[in-house]
């Protein structure tokens, strides 16, 4: 197990200690230059004595002092590990994340339609395992183990406020389209090494991604689905960025669209802002973060 975290690392301690290769930066004469790191944070590293190749991904020992200049020595590779040591994951437990949605879905989903395609994702095993370790984003928002569940519970409770605050005639579906609306990060992204995102990912984009699994519900069951319902649901997924320029094919255009996204936008902005203001005390400025695209007052 590990016992020793790099936030808790002193300057000028000696530690032996494991880290996750995030980032290989250059090979140098005796030095390997790697960024590595653990759930608490991350570190530039001169890596010497290297009788190994190292991939990005690879847990490994190594020893030395921390200092401005991090040189340690290369130990060896750790294969016996695990994962929620060496990445950053959501504060709650999941569980307790999964139920408050579940909930939602059992007092709101009344029509057979929004039942099974609810069921055909989230009574999946397959599904579940992978969208509870899911993360909402590589850098943006909800960049964490859990992430993505943690968002979609957000934006699901927001988009129900919303549909009946403004009493909106399709809230079934907008809080269902809420539930399902970023179905797709779970294969647009890595989660169980560091965050990148697949190729998959990179080609089509958690949008394409979600539209071709809402089909292939669909098509499990045809005879169930209404093609308005269809039509709306699959508008949700699209629209859910809503400008172009965020990576929406189509601006909004149903309501339910419009709650989605605000639903999303509120979510994932303040989201943002909760993560720059972490370590940040009260009455001081954060730095110019390019996720906002400015600074914050504490």
């Amino acid at each position: 197990m590990k016992k020793i975290y790099l936030k808790d690392i002193k300057m000028h301690q000696n530690i032996e200690s494991t880290f996750i290769v995030i980032k290989i930066i250059s090979y140098e004469v005796d030095n390997f230059i790697a960024i590595i790191g653990d759930n608490s944070g991350e570190i530039k590293a001169y890596i010497k004595n290297i009788n190994a190749s190292i991939n990005i991904g690879d847990v490994i020992l190594v020893k030395g002092k921390l200092a401005p200049k991090f040189k340690v020595n290369f130990i060896k590779k750790v294969l016996e590990i695990d994962i929620l040591d060496y990445l950053p994951s959501v504060k709650r437990p999941i569980n307790k994340i999964m139920n408050e949605l579940n909930k939602i879905s059992e007092i709101e989903f009344k029509s057979l339609e929004a039942k099974t395609i609810d069921e055909y994702f989230f009574s999946n095993s397959e599904f579940l395992n992978k969208f509870e370790k899911a993360i909402g984003g590589v850098f943006n928002h909800h960049n964490y183990i859990g992430g993505l569940a943690e968002h979609t519970l957000a934006v699901t409770s927001l988009a129900r406020e919303f549909a009946y605050r403004y009493n909106c005639r399709n809230k079934e579906i907008a809080i269902l389209g809420a539930k399902l609306h970023d179905i797709g990060k779970i294969r647009e992204m890595n989660y169980d090494k560091p965050f990148s995102y697949t190729l998959e990912g990179e080609l089509e984009g958690h949008i394409v991604i979600g539209l071709s699994m809402l089909d292939e519900a669909f098509n499990s069951n045809k005879e169930i689905y209404s093609s308005d319902f269809i039509n709306r649901l699959k508008a949700i997924v699209v629209q859910h960025h809503g400008k172009q320029e965020f990576g929406s094919p189509k601006e909004p255009n149903t309501m339910e669209a419009y709650i989605v996204h605000y639903a999303d936008y509120v979510d994932a902005t303040l989201n943002k802002i909760n993560i720059i203001c972490e370590d940040l005390e009260s009455g001081s400025w954060s730095d110019f973060d390019k996720r906002i695209n400015g600074r914050i007052y504490i």
